[in-house]
């Protein structure tokens, strides 16, 4: 039953997961034949969350997002200015300075952290309920009226740059500059989140703001709660918090990009060790083969210790400490990429092992007994893996407002797995796998 009132929140009661009930000590416990309740709340000023309410500890966790608002919007020539923003909300707001605001967050025990991703721009808090009048009235200056001080502007400014070049011989970060750049060629998903040592230095507090003015807004808003807060109080709260904020975001707009294949490209670096990647087209998370394309992934090289380029790499030849694959989906592309790593003298044979792996799933397909396997474990972990804790559901929350899942997705989940058929396995690897991929190696050249 959904209540309309210009009083009340709007609310829509949905099951969560059957069989998941209890939060204790911050983790879940699993009472069979109950299920936690997800609400739709919606403010008096039109600010939608999904809520989970729990009372058996005296605590309140969120997690928000600003769709659209990572690293894809930074300008181009100021690479990292999302990165900085998220490393200085918290470093002083109103007329609070930055170590009076971190020693407030500590006497009052809040937990709050925000991160800049290539899509999205998302926080995390936490607080008591005792304390939660002025817990949630930091979270508001944080977003609304961060105070950008040369003090904490440059210290973050310091360690970020000090990261950026003690990463500069660190072979994952050559990987995934390689792969940036070789699958997202020309594109805003090819440029590094943290920024580069020509561009952290240019970044304004001008600039952090206008990024923070334009990008936060309660229209690309996502919020999720879990936690000892009623549905109205919760109400009041996004009105409190989010309401100063404009009520449309101005984004900078970016294409859509298919991943680039059929590349070899190897970046030469004198290790002991050779890291491989490989990239090919993956599903969009809204695409009807999306959970298909899953099931098949688990086989070929999601499911860790079973899967078969485990088997074939680590437990056959004892090539690698384990090698792996998986679904990647961003807002403007899909990709399934993998990676392993191996002495130096057996990439090239490694390397044609995954190629051997790729080509006989793309021809083969799972088998009926891998399908079923894979089917019995996504949908046994997913509890285990999204909803072990208050935080954890949280993020469940949004990651289901930032998919358009709807609240039932849960509930829907095991049906939509096991309505995957061993045709529609099979036929989802020939289209995914046939393509010839694009491999990138680090390591010693001729490796």
């Amino acid at each position: 039953m959904t209540l309309r009132s210009s009083m009340n929140p709007i609310l829509r009661p949905v099951a969560l997961f059957s069989g998941i009930v209890a939060f204790a000590g911050g983790l879940l416990a699993a009472p069979v034949a109950e299920a936690v309740t997800i609400q739709e709340v919606t403010s008096p000023g039109g600010i939608h969350a999904l809520l989970v309410e729990d009372y058996t500890n005296p605590l309140i966790a969120m997690r928000f997002a600003f769709k659209g608002a990572g690293s894809t919007g930074d300008d181009p020539d100021r690479e990292g200015t999302a990165n900085l923003l998220s490393g200085l909300l918290d470093e002083g707001a109103g007329d609070i300075r930055s170590q009076d605001f971190q020693r407030k967050l500590d006497e009052l025990g809040v937990s709050l952290s925000f991160d800049a991703g290539l899509d999205n721009f998302s926080g995390n808090f936490r607080t008591i309920v005792d304390t939660q009048d002025e817990a949630f009235d930091l979270l508001r200056l944080s977003l609304n009226e961060p105070r950008f001080d040369e003090e904490p502007v440059e210290r973050i400014r310091g360690q970020i740059l000090a990261g950026i070049r003690g990463d500069e011989n660190d072979p994952g970060t050559l990987a995934g500059r390689a792969f940036r750049t070789a699958v997202f060629p020309n594109h805003p998903y090819s440029r590094p989140v943290e920024g580069t040592l020509q561009s952290v230095p240019t970044i304004t507090v001008a600039d952090l703001d206008r990024f923070r003015r334009t990008s936060f807004s309660r229209g690309n808003l996502v919020v999720g709660v879990v936690g000892a807060i009623s549905a109205q109080a919760l109400a009041a709260r996004l009105d409190e918090v989010f309401g100063p904020l404009a009520a449309t975001p101005k984004l900078r707009p970016v294409p859509e990009i298919a991943p680039a294949t059929g590349q070899v490209v190897a970046v030469p670096l004198d290790l002991p060790q050779t890291r491989i990647q490989f990239v090919l087209p993956g599903v969009k998370r809204d695409d009807p083969d999306f959970f298909a394309a899953y099931l098949m992934n688990h086989v070929l090289g999601g499911g860790t210790f079973t899967s078969r380029l485990y088997q074939e790499i680590r437990e056959k030849r004892g090539l690698a400490y384990g090698a792996n694959s998986s679904l990647a989906n961003y807002e403007h592309a899909a990709l399934l990429t993998g990676s392993t790593a191996t002495r130096s003298d057996k990439a090239s044979e490694s390397v044609a092992l995954v190629r051997q792996e790729l080509k006989r799933m793309a021809e083969e397909g799972p088998t009926e007994e891998e399908l079923n396997s894979a089917k019995a474990f996504v949908k046994g972990s997913y509890a285990v893996q999204n909803l072990s804790s208050s935080l954890a559901i949280a993020s469940t929350l949004v990651g289901i407002q930032l998919d358009n899942l709807g609240t039932d997705y849960i509930d829907r989940r095991q049906a939509l797995i096991d309505a995957v058929t061993i045709d529609d396995a099979r036929r989802i690897a020939r289209k995914l796998l046939s393509v010839d991929p694009t491999v990138i190696t680090v390591g010693p050249e001729g490796a």
